[in-house]
């Protein structure tokens, strides 16, 4: 078992930290103790949110104590070893159209890594990646498992406005940008995807825990696929495999 502690975080919220790793196992740790909390404790827990290798637990006072609470959920990380383990993850396609106006970065990161715009993202599309949390903006995922082949250093000056479902890479970090923002990240490409819908049913398109597997297409295809979209016509292609299919992203 990692080494576990529990932090307190203002008056209402415990920070249930597994160690310092930021690795797959830990962060399956962390969704796993984030379910068991939500399922055997509803009424007692107002919120949970997953990070990398820690649980942000958000209580109601007036309803347990602190100590109370913390007991519970030590009782909760007993048996969190020997609980069983969804058997199967999801893995989102994420269509990308690389390079020209959808990535105005792609020559830079082939360029800094002495490689090819095609085999960078001939790399970028090879492995699913394991998001470990979701963050900065609505949807954000910050993504584990890419290849130091085509790290690159985030832009000196940020961009002040990047267009929503912008793929970037910061360092050995690769995600997608959910709505327009500032940001620094190199980008190498765009999906037609809505990834945050704050009017639909089910706001992300994916979860914390979800892998996402992105695949190159053309201009004319992107174009199609943002058509479908905007009518609610498209389904993102989603498989469901047994967990040790997936790829071991850290």
């Amino acid at each position: 078992m990692y080494q576990v502690r529990m932090l307190k975080a203002g008056e209402q919220g415990v920070v249930v930290e597994f160690g310092d790793a930021i690795e797959p196992g830990v962060n399956a740790l962390v969704h796993r103790l984030s379910s068991v909390l939500m399922l055997e404790m509803p009424e007692l827990i107002l919120e949970v949110v997953p990070t990398y290798r820690s649980l942000m637990v958000y209580f109601d006072p007036l309803t347990i104590s602190r100590e109370r609470l913390q007991e519970k959920i030590a009782d909760s990380l007993a048996s969190l070893e020997t609980a069983a383990a969804s058997d199967t993850i999801r893995i989102i396609k994420i269509p990308v159209a690389y390079g020209g106006d959808f990535g105005p970065d792609l020559e830079f990161v082939a360029s800094h890594n002495a490689i090819t715009p095609s085999e960078v993202i001939a790399i970028h599309t090879s492995v699913p990646y394991l998001i470990y949390m979701l963050g900065f903006t609505p949807g954000f995922p910050y993504l584990g498992g890419m290849s130091e082949r085509i790290a690159a250093p985030r832009l000196k000056t940020p961009r002040v406005r990047i267009p929503t479902g912008s793929v970037g890479i910061a360092g050995k970090q690769t995600g997608i940008y959910p709505i327009e923002s500032p940001g620094g990240w190199q980008l190498i490409g765009r999906t037609p995807l809505t990834v945050f819908n704050p009017s639909g049913p089910t706001p992300f398109l994916f979860a914390a825990g979800d892998y996402l597997q992105f695949a190159a297409i053309e201009v004319e295809e992107f174009v199609a696929i943002k058509n479908q979209v905007a009518t609610a016509s498209y389904a993102p292609s989603v498989r469901c495999v047994a967990r040790a299919e997936a790829c071991p992203c850290a």
